[in-house]
């Protein structure tokens, strides 16, 4: 939902112009999240004051704005500063230039922040301040951390900022990262989380003195440089005074942390990582409760209270992504773009994986934890969306190898049942941004029974990625576009490998196994003769994009597809679209069907293929016309449709990945012949961290 991006400069002299052109551009990096609004706060010129720009609409009409201030002066160049940025999805609060982010204390900019999330009882909150005679401008949540960090320092005077935003937090209840900037605190800047995503970057010109950074509790002092003679602090150097040493750039000549005065260093604070890529891949992944805190270029994190299996330090992690993952290159599309790397996608999801060689399969994440698997109760796979579809997509191959119970449950109707889970049970949450609200929630239910976690995640060190036993990382790459494509057929494709994994024993499916590693090892050039279909879903397009709704129909291993198929051209056209099964046709949905109804089915000669057959029979003698999607050659099916998009034949479990990419072409085509904005869909947004 909201992207958060903070930049701050010590000792590096930037123009207020490379400032901006810092914050909009991270901002832009993070618009998949959120394009109602966009802000940024930094230092006026006088320097005493805090300058907020805002506007409704995407990050553009932002900088536009900025370019209109002539109150700015953008040659003027400063040595140490702070900016935040935010582009925002509205959650509370229409979208309007009131409601965007930055959210102030008060008029005079005292304290401003940035926030992801929800605060959930933000109204208990906000009565309290309006007893203390504070006034409310904007219709949001945030609004009201703003004013309570003030309220606080007028209580607290004597508070060091980072305190001051501990007390905050300590009275929020919700998902939020936040990010904070006070005039009262010059070149400061404090980050915190709860259940929403938060990054540090970090970029100095000479290499670090430590891959740590110590954690601390309490109400321990801030360092203002390092001792001499001190050395980098290790994983089991205690806690409390004397370990709070600040991350500080050392020259290779030396092991001794050196004065921190001489020293220039960057941090950015993000929401995701591709906002930071572009300037470093050293990053700190915050935990939840962390409290962040930059002051005279020193890093520190604290922590309100320690928990057991508390680590003694966060790591400084070297990020594998590359800048040209997050770029469009020759497409007029992220999305596009996405739907066409699916052969490269899916081959990077098996690669180090699945050995040709001697048709074996080994996924390292979970590899100690299957003998545990083996001896579970049942399976769960657990997802929201996309990645639920991607369940219902290999369940039915899932209990074929693994001759296990499977259930596949919609994160948020999962929790609002209360469902029982046992110890016994093993439960796959399933997340591209490995952020996901519900997914997210519904872990930390199942955790909390004693079940297996295992994460199926496309991010690395997102929450569901960290707070599982065990886990697949997908390996798709950055996912920009906000309707998910090629995370898609990676998680089906993560599925298919795990159920390959639990099955190697069984002598009886041998065979079977044998036959879907074959499959696996020619789909990257399946994919490759399915997107040759482009021009003809283009038009496609063309003949459906003015019906006001469409139909997808399918059964087996393809009815997956039809749901997937369908929300995508939901998510990116705005048409109602419909995933039904086949087998329900006659109880109820064929009284949709007549000549104006756009109908597609699927129909692959797999063991479903005569009931897909009858139901195929059924729409043309209701006068249906249907565009079928089928294997290429079948005549017979051809016969009775329409118009066709024959997809190459592979084994009949992998058939769906197929599938999928003529629908995730028609609903690119479609949308754009409409004049949806394809990757940024509205009132939808790529992470969704509210519930």
């Amino acid at each position: 939902m909201c992207g958060i991006f903070a930049y701050l400069n010590y000792l590096t002299p930037k123009s207020r112009k490379e400032i901006l052109e810092l914050l909009v551009g991270g901002l832009k990096r993070l618009e998949y999240r959120g394009y109602d609004s966009a802000g940024v706060a930094l230092d006026s010129c006088d320097g005493k004051d805090i300058a907020v720009i805002k506007k409704q609409g995407k990050v553009q009409a932002l900088e536009d704005e900025i370019l209109k201030n002539e109150k700015l002066d953008f040659d003027e160049t400063t040595l140490s500063h702070v900016g935040i940025a935010h582009t925002r999805w509205a959650t509370h609060g229409v979208p309007s230039e009131v409601n965007s982010h930055p959210q102030r204390s008060d008029i005079e900019h005292s304290f401003v922040v940035v926030h992801n999330g929800i605060v959930t009882n933000y109204k208990e909150v906000k009565t309290l301040l309006q007893h203390r005679g504070y006034c409310f401008e904007s219709e949001t949540d945030t609004e009201v951390i703003a004013k309570l960090v003030h309220h606080l320092w007028t209580q607290h005077p004597n508070y060091s900022f980072r305190e001051l935003v501990e007390q905050v937090i300590q009275q929020l209840e919700g998902a939020f990262a936040l990010c904070f900037k006070s005039k009262h605190f010059p070149g400061e800047c404090v980050a915190t989380r709860r259940g929403s995503p938060l990054l540090v970057g970090i970029k100095t010109k000479t290499r670090l003195a430590t891959d740590h950074v110590p954690i601390l509790y309490g109400k321990d002092d801030f360092p203002l440089k390092a001792k001499e003679g001190d050395t980098a602090p290790q994983d089991h150097r205690p806690h409390g005074r004397g370990s709070d040493l600040p991350i500080i750039p050392r020259s290779d000549s030396t092991s001794e942390f050196q004065p921190l005065e001489d020293k220039e260093v960057e941090y950015f604070f993000a929401s995701d990582a591709s906002a930071v890529i572009e300037h470093t891949n050293r990053v700190i992944f915050l935990e939840d409760d962390d409290v962040a805190a930059v002051k005279d270029g020193a890093l520190c994190i604290h922590r309100l209270r320690r928990l057991m299996d508390d680590p003694h330090a966060r790591e400084i992690c070297t990020l594998k992504m590359e800048i040209q993952q997050i770029m469009k290159g020759n497409y007029s599309y992220f999305m596009q773009k996405e739907i066409f790397e699916q052969p490269e996608s899916v081959v990077n999801t098996m690669r180090g994986r699945l050995n040709f060689r001697d048709d074996s399969v080994t996924l390292g994440g979970i590899k100690d934890y299957i003998p545990e698997i083996k001896r579970c109760r049942r399976l769960m796979l657990i997802g929201c969306g996309t990645s639920y579809h991607s369940a219902v997509a290999t369940r039915q191959l899932l209990e074929e190898l693994t001759e296990l119970p499977v259930m596949v449950e919609l994160a948020s109707d999962f929790l609002d049942r209360n469902t029982p889970v046992f110890r016994d049970d093993v439960c796959f949450f399933i997340s591209q941004s490995g952020e996901t609200a519900d997914t997210l929630m519904a872990l930390r239910y199942c955790k909390g029974r004693g079940a297996l976690i295992v994460g199926v995640t496309n991010t690395v060190g997102s929450s569901i990625c960290r707070e599982s036993h065990c886990g697949v990382h997908i390996n798709a790459g950055p996912e920009i576009g906000v309707a998910s494509t090629k995370a898609y057929t990676s998680q089906f494709i993560s599925l298919v490998m795990f159920a390959l994994v639990m099955s190697e024993d069984r002598i009886s499916l041998g065979n079977r196994r044998l036959e879907i590693i074959e499959g696996l090892k020619n789909l990257d050039n399946l994919i490759r003769e399915v997107l040759k279909l482009d021009d003809k879903v283009k038009e496609l397009a063309k003949s459906l994009f003015q019906h006001k709704s469409l139909l997808i129909m399918g059964r087996g291993y393809n009815f997956a597809t039809c749901m997937e198929g369908a929300l995508k051209v939901k998510e990116l056209t705005y048409m109602h679209s419909e995933g039904i099964m086949a087998g329900e046709l006659k109880h109820g949905p064929l009284a949709l069907v007549d000549d104006s109804m756009p109908v597609i089915m699927i129909v692959m000669r797999d063991p479903v293929y005569v009931k897909c057959m009858n139901a195929l029979q059924q729409v043309t003698a209701r006068e249906g016309r249907p565009i079928v999607i089928c294997e290429e050659g079948d005549k017979e099916t051809i016969a009775l449709a329409d118009r066709v998009l024959e997809v190459p034949k592979t084994v009949d479990c992998l058939q769906g990945i197929l599938t999928v990419i003529p629908m995730q072409l028609l609903s690119f085509h479609i949308a754009v012949l409409r004049g949806c904005n394809v990757d940024c869909p509205r009132n939808l947004a790529k992470s969704v961290t509210v519930e």
